[in-house]
């Protein structure tokens, strides 16, 4: 068996198919609190990682991620939820998945071997200086996430790599390493449980903290949202109101005037003179609303 950490034997392994059903999934639980605490130790590169993704999108560029298997439906999961949460631009968002989107359906092994695909695929993006990629891979060498990266330095495109492995080797192939270095599963191999959950972590905590820098977070509100359903509108006007201190009425006809425009309703409810002059400021603020109210004496 491989001396991988991903791949050691869990120390509740023997007996655990005859162990009480409570028991056995209260050592599954355990384990997934460990796989968490791993994350930890990974905060200044996830912190690193963040930086280098913000600059990429503010400069233009684009946020790829590059995966197989379980690591995939990580980071599907996370970039599915930018444009929404966070306004980004789903042309600016791209995933790159072993097998492909068919692989969705029926999660086969053979195509994260397939390190041609991925070159392809990356060729096909057209990759460039101001593009950054996201590589995904637990053990930290399968061929798919492996080969992407490749390309995509040469490409001159800025790169990220995530495992739970210490002296992965994809690290040696990246300009930022996370290493997140989770126990043996329960289930030996079996790396969509802690793994995986420390991947989701990580993921949540680097495209969080990249939104941070765009601008994109205030007092912990998701201020430049797109309010696509009753939900969201909802939660677009308490924003307004919250952050400007404005009542329910005025925050709606902030959202209306501003076309439903988060900052730019802040704005307006805040003071600014018209919705021209909102988004003057907040060019100016480089969309940070923090320093655009100060501008309005807020």
């Amino acid at each position: 068996m491989s001396s991988t950490q991903t791949e050691m034997v869990h120390a509740s392994a023997s007996g655990f198919d005859m162990r009480p059903p409570q028991e056995a999934l209260a050592i599954l639980a355990a384990a997934q609190v460990e796989a968490a605490e791993a994350v930890q130790e990974a905060v200044p590169a996830i912190a690193e990682a963040a930086e280098l993704a913000a600059e990429c999108l503010k400069g233009g560029g684009r946020l790829i991620y590059a995966a197989a298997g379980s690591s995939g439906l990580m980071a599907l999961a996370d970039a599915l939820e930018l444009p929404g949460t966070y306004g980004i631009a789903r042309d600016r968002i791209k995933v790159l998945l072993a097998g492909g989107i068919a692989g969705l359906t029926n999660m086969e092994g053979g195509p994260e071997d397939d390190a041609e695909s991925a070159r392809a695929e990356i060729a096909a993006a057209g990759l460039g200086p101001g593009d950054c990629v996201i590589a995904l891979t637990a053990s930290g060498y399968t061929p798919y996430p492996m080969a992407a990266v490749e390309a995509a330095r040469a490409a001159g495109a800025k790169t990220i790599g995530m495992s739970n492995n210490r002296g992965a080797p994809i690290f040696a192939k990246v300009d930022v390493a996370i290493c997140l270095s989770t126990p043996p599963e329960v289930i030996a191999g079996s790396t969509r449980m802690g793994a995986g959950t420390a991947q989701k972590i990580a993921l949540n905590m680097l495209s969080t903290m990249m939104a941070i820098h765009l601008g994109h977070v205030h007092d912990g509100f998701m201020v430049n949202l797109i309010a696509d359903n009753l939900k969201l509108r909802g939660r677009a006007k308490r924003i307004v109101m919250a952050v400007s201190g404005v009542g329910d009425d005025a925050a709606a006809d902030a959202l209306e005037r501003a076309d439903g425009a988060v900052k730019t309703a802040i704005l307006l409810a805040a003071g600014a003179d018209s919705v021209g002059g909102a988004q003057r400021i907040l060019v100016e603020s480089d969309g940070h609303l923090r320093p655009a109210l100060e501008m309005l004496g807020r």
